[in-house]
């Protein structure tokens, strides 16, 4: 049985009190952030964490884990392709498993 309120399916926290309390924090928000993410991976063609961030304005810190989140829901794959990231360390380009520009009708 899946249980809808772990991780992946809900933030997950280290066994620190700080780690436990930023997922709490960022919990009711992780379903809308997970929706937002998909969606601009679904309308690209391979974006990086920092990239889906900066395209939301939103902090990578709240995203990449989202990212994270969505890969192991089988919701977005490694693209093959590799930039880099604002620290200057090569990332993973995420793309949706179900882009967008295959849902149209024709």
């Amino acid at each position: 049985m899946i249980d809808l309120f772990a991780y992946p399916h809900a933030p997950d926290a280290q066994d620190r009190d700080t780690s436990r309390a930023a997922a709490a924090e960022i919990a009711p928000k992780a379903g809308r952030l997970l929706l937002l993410a998909l969606g601009v991976l679904e309308r690209s063609n391979g974006l990086t964490a920092d990239q889906v961030a900066a395209r939301l304005g939103l902090s990578i810190l709240s995203i990449r884990p989202r990212c994270t989140e969505l890969s192991r829901l089988g919701k977005i794959r490694d693209h093959g392709e590799r930039r880099r990231n604002v620290s200057g360390k090569n990332a993973i380009a995420w793309a949706a498993i179900q882009p967008s520009r295959l849902n149209r009708k024709g």
